[in-house]
């Protein structure tokens, strides 16, 4: 998954709303979100090629979402899916602190990720190459935040955009058809305000806006989560190819 704006803790009803993009290869075999017939306690989609899932939740109230971090670096082919990490956790009853130690111990196996891991009460976020940021692998502060393939609010004009739509939104008490309609926002940035993220100006420009379209590449799914003070939740997930 390749950008997710979420509000924690403002709403006192629904402390987690989240809006997510998946961007991913279109040859890349995938399974609509749904209740795994393998791991019944989890409800997401699948990538059949690695096996994991970029975000889900369980029926226990965890939700969890994982977002590739855009160096650069040639890829690795020893390196582990990174969608393990999501399905790990959304199927353990570890809790999420001790879950993030044992990434930390781990973190070199796997090439640049994010990872946001919680539920009604808590909620963090960790990235196995943010050691810098205060935030990292700490329980976060209520406010609007965004992430793409940077690190937390990192200010790409693709996650700017959408955290500034995403809290418009949240003022209107908007419907969720509101939400998904943010999401097909496919207005690229200018040249001047792209990141420079260790791939050609080609692809920069290609990947700039929140919905991505190619022939090969591009946006695959949007989701929209919501996590509820009474326990309840709801995954709602629109295919666009």
């Amino acid at each position: 998954m390749c950008l997710i704006v979420f509000a924690w803790k403002l709403i006192p009803e629904c402390p987690l709303i989240a809006a997510a993009n998946r961007d991913e290869f279109f040859a890349r075999p995938t399974q609509p979100a749904d209740w795994w017939q393998d791991r019944p306690n989890i409800y997401a989609g699948r990538d059949l090629q690695g096996g994991g899932t970029w975000l889900g939740m369980n029926r226990h109230g965890r939700f969890a979402a994982l977002t590739n971090i855009r160096n650069g670096e040639p890829k690795r082919p020893d390196a582990p899916s990174r969608g393990e990490l999501v399905t790990n956790y959304l199927h353990s009853d570890i809790s999420t602190t001790d879950y993030i130690e044992q990434l930390k111990a781990d973190s070199g196996r796997y090439q640049g990720y994010n990872l946001l891991l919680g539920d009604a009460d808590n909620f963090y976020w960790y990235a196995n190459e943010g050691e810098a940021d205060p935030r990292n692998g700490l329980a976060l502060a209520p406010g609007i935040y965004g992430l793409s393939n940077g690190l937390l609010d990192a200010p790409w004009p693709k996650t700017v955009r959408a955290k500034a739509q995403f809290a418009s939104l949240l003022c209107q008490s908007a419907p969720d058809d509101a939400y998904f309609e943010m999401l097909t926002d496919a207005t690229p940035a200018t040249d001047c305000r792209l990141p420079k993220t260790g791939v050609s100006l080609e692809w920069e420009r290609l990947l700039s806006p929140i919905c991505i379209t190619s022939p090969d590449y591009g946006t695959r799914a949007s989701t929209l989560v919501r996590l509820h003070t009474d326990g309840s939740a709801r995954l709602s997930e629109r295919i666009i190819k």
